[in-house]
């Protein structure tokens, strides 16, 4: 390594880092995200063509932390993510502009955008949408990145999580266990008839929503569990329910009581989901898939239309959830339903009915909760 043309560089990334500390008191995260990406340029850069050696890293970390005691991000370990998050986005970003939103506060529009690119089949060939999805890397935390970077081996797949992480605002946490739980490899993989049964910007956002299978792990009951012993639970557990779902379901509630004629009905559960401006009827199934399943709940999607929802309201959506599923018996009933439904499958924790009997009941845990706080007033 030329000593002279490092100290020469060194002079210049730390004139270049003083306009950063300048410039993050604008905007801290993405112009520290596109500086760590024009640093990990030029580490790889002076790597390959000046043809300096992996110890000269050791020597930057400790000439940088050196010069600048109050910045963190200039460990040996961070400097060598930098670089490998440098060369796994590199051949995405041409130009270091990209980088950086030129609307931050727009936010709705850029992960609409970001969205639409990722719900193509020719992502890597949409190179005319790049620049706006690809400033989205600026407007997550560095630690978010690494933590995609520990985990995911492919950009498109990390770009969905930066996707639904600016979505969503998860924090780095939510990101990791969305990781952990496979929500891009259920993401949208239910079958449904939206294509056909709702415009294109819906039926989009529809099937997008949509996971297969749905994890419900949050949940321990028999495998032999009755439908309304899982929907009570479900709702037990609304709090764990609801991210699972997704963003924009609100709960309406359940045994939704419908009045057809002199007859009355009761859906399973009710929502209502705030971005497809639609009534969203869930309906659990604790045994396979049946062909039959399909005419209650377009039943139930008729109702609702003509009984509840106004000329406000998008069409009514039905979501049917079953222990398992043949998708090509569910492709071949959605045939000739013109109402929109969407089938998945769903798991959750099983446990032996003898073990199942031994644990205490929500009831009796509340009891025993609330006989414990009373002893806690008496002392």
């Amino acid at each position: 390594m030329n000593l002279s043309e490092y100290r020469d560089w060194l002079i210049e990334l730390k004139r270049q880092i003083k306009t950063q500390q300048i410039k993050a008191a604008l905007s801290v995260n993405s112009h520290m995200i596109t500086f760590y990406f024009d640093l990990g340029r030029q580490i790889v850069d002076k790597q390959d063509k000046a043809k300096w050696g992996s110890g000269f890293m050791k020597m930057l970390s400790r000439d940088l932390m050196q010069e600048f005691p109050d910045m963190t991000g200039f460990s040996l370990r961070n400097l060598r993510f930098i670089k490998q998050w440098y060369l796994f986005y590199k051949q995405l970003i041409t130009d270091l502009s990209l980088l950086t939103p030129t609307n931050t506060s727009n936010r709705k529009q850029l992960v609409s955008h970001f969205n639409q690119t990722l719900n193509s089949s020719q992502f890597l060939q949409t190179q005319a949408k790049l620049p706006d999805q690809l400033s989205a890397l600026a407007l997550i935390p560095w630690g978010h990145h690494i933590k995609i970077l520990q985990k995911i081996k492919d950009v498109n797949i990390a770009l969905f999580y930066i996707s639904k992480t600016i979505e969503n605002n998860w924090s780095r946490a939510v990101l990791e266990y969305q990781i952990e739980i496979d929500l891009y490899g259920r993401q949208g993989k239910a079958v449904t008839n939206f294509n056909l049964t709702l415009p294109a910007p819906q039926s989009d956002l529809a099937n997008a929503l949509m996971k297969d299978p749905y994890n419900f792990d949050f949940l321990q009951l028999s495998e032999k569990v009755k439908e309304t012993e899982l929907e009570k639970a479900l709702i037990i557990h609304i709090s764990q329910f609801l991210p699972e779902l997704g963003l924009g379901f609100a709960y309406l509630g359940r045994q939704f009581n419908i009045k057809v004629g002199s007859d009355d009905f009761r859906t399973d559960l009710l929502f209502y989901h705030t971005r497809l401006k639609s009534y969203i009827i869930i309906e659990l199934k604790t045994t396979a898939f049946q062909p039959e399943f399909i005419g209650k709940l377009n039943f139930y999607i008729t109702a609702i239309d003509e009984l509840v929802k106004d000329e406000r309201d998008n069409p009514t959506i039905g979501i049917l959830l079953c222990k398992s599923k043949n998708n090509y018996t569910v492709e071949f009933s959605l045939k000739k339903i013109s109402s929109p439904i969407g089938v998945s499958a769903y798991h959750y924790t099983e446990l032996s009915d003898d073990i199942k009997a031994a644990l205490p009941s929500a009831e009796e845990l509340q009891n025993e909760l609330i006989n414990f706080e009373n002893e806690l007033i008496k002392t």
